[in-house]
């Protein structure tokens, strides 16, 4: 006879369960208006059995109540989630870990939302999208259930922004109703804590191209009498901040490239001016050589960040490798670095000595120009970091000297990531 402890039972009998949709609610001190949230999420899921025949169960993600919620969660039929990690991020993500169904449908646990807009969200996921997006302009708001500056100002220009970074096609990026298949939660291997999780759930799911799809959501005001936990102007820049991490195109390589094409251009004119091939053509002398320096070897560090950005994204399978560093995989290594960047070396250690030279012929006088010296010397700082962001890249790689992996089909779920430890039920 076997004897399993009372863990092991509780896996079994989970396992048992065939859940198809778990409504999941992050909480913390939400007694007020967690009875009306359970009663409308049993209502929803009687309306999801009746629809399309799924059973559902209703997951209470508590970050530390301390007001009895999790007694009055478990007095209505709900389970209890504990989750340590605290945050509105780390909530929803523990809460969804420790959920069974297929279908995840997350939701405020404040009173905002009704949780039956989410019976076709999930019927959008039973039809094939990985995500639906609830979307409070199509569904509409309740006067005073928004504040202005969120509903006019913060909303529109944060989701147009991540629109605009990752073309994720939504109108409401931060609609805290929303549904998802487990598989592609588990694959997005999400891991904001706070508010920023809204942002990047559809930051990543737009990267990994699964299908996106939004359906309408009302807004209503919240049964809570204390303030929200959002806190706009603080909530507002960690989803920027956010938005900008995740798009090292935008944030590094953009900057990168206009750096070095007004750098290159400033050069050129003052060389060309130095050897008098543009009579009459006065501006950028000399002078803005040295503005020209500075301008190529920020940009020339933007662009190796860029890249190293770039790789640990597909390194973390948030994003996928671009084709430009497929196509020239072969080269992008660390001995092409190395090589690079020892020739600049080179090239630099020459220009400064042909300058000595000159300058020891002319009796130290001072130098006529400063453009060869300014060139030399970008030279060769662009040659050190050549070398240094090889290495960089290659630890990012794994410890290895090539930079991108040769192509092979992945399995989009082919590695599920594990359930975190932050994660008790209760």
């Amino acid at each position: 006879m076997i004897n399993l402890g009372s863990q092991e039972l509780t896996i079994m009998a989970r396992q048992a369960r065939a859940i198809d949709v778990s409504i999941v609610m992050p909480c913390l001190n939400e007694a007020e208006s967690l009875p009306h949230c359970i009663a409308n999420a049993h209502d929803a899921l009687a309306r999801i059995e009746s629809e399309y025949g799924l059973s559902g169960e209703i997951i209470i993600a508590d970050n530390g109540s301390i007001d009895g919620s999790q007694g009055i969660a478990e007095s209505l039929d709900a389970r209890v989630v504990s989750v340590a990690s605290l945050g509105y991020g780390a909530a929803i993500i523990g809460g969804c870990y420790g959920a069974d169904g297929r279908y995840l449908l997350i939701g405020d646990a404040d009173g905002s939302y009704d949780f039956t807009d989410g019976v076709a969200m999930v019927g959008r996921l039973t039809r094939g999208a990985d995500l639906c997006m609830g979307s409070r302009f199509a569904g509409g708001i309740e006067p005073g259930a928004m504040p202005w500056k969120n509903r006019y100002i913060g909303n529109p220009l944060l989701t147009g922004l991540l629109n605009l970074l990752f073309r994720s096609g939504v109108n409401d990026a931060h609609c805290g109703l929303r549904a998802i298949r487990r598989e592609t939660f588990l694959a997005l291997n999400l891991s904001g804590s706070g508010m920023e999780f809204a942002s990047e759930m559809v930051i990543k799911a737009s990267l990994k191209r699964v299908r996106i799809e939004q359906a309408p959501a009302t807004l209503s005001v919240d049964l809570r009498n204390r303030p929200p936990h959002l806190r706009p102007w603080r909530d507002g820049w960690r989803h920027l901040r956010y938005l900008l991490m995740l798009s090292p195109t935008w944030l590094f390589g953009i900057p990168a490239i206009a750096a070095m094409a007004v750098a290159g251009m400033i050069m050129l004119v003052a060389l060309a001016n130095l050897l008098s091939l543009l009579p009459g053509v006065e501006f950028f002398g000399t002078s803005w050589t040295l503005v020209a320096g500075f301008l190529f070897c920020v940009g020339h560090l933007s662009g190796v960040m860029a890249i190293a950005t770039h790789l640990h994204g597909v390194g973390q399978e948030y994003r996928e490798m671009a084709p430009i560093l497929r196509r020239y995989a072969h080269v992008l290594t660390l001995e092409t670095t190395l090589i690079v960047g020892i020739a600049l070396l080179i090239l630099s250690g020459c220009g400064l000595g042909a300058v000595a030279l000159h300058w020891s012929i002319d009796h130290f006088a001072a130098l006529a120009t400063p453009l060869p010296l300014i060139i030399a010397c970008v030279a060769g700082a662009t040659g050190l970091q050549t070398i240094m962001g090889g290495f960089l890249l290659s630890i990012i790689a794994g410890h290895q000297a090539r930079f991108v992996t040769a192509p092979h089909p992945i399995d989009f779920f082919a590695n599920l990531s594990p359930a975190p430890q932050m994660v008790q039920a209760a």
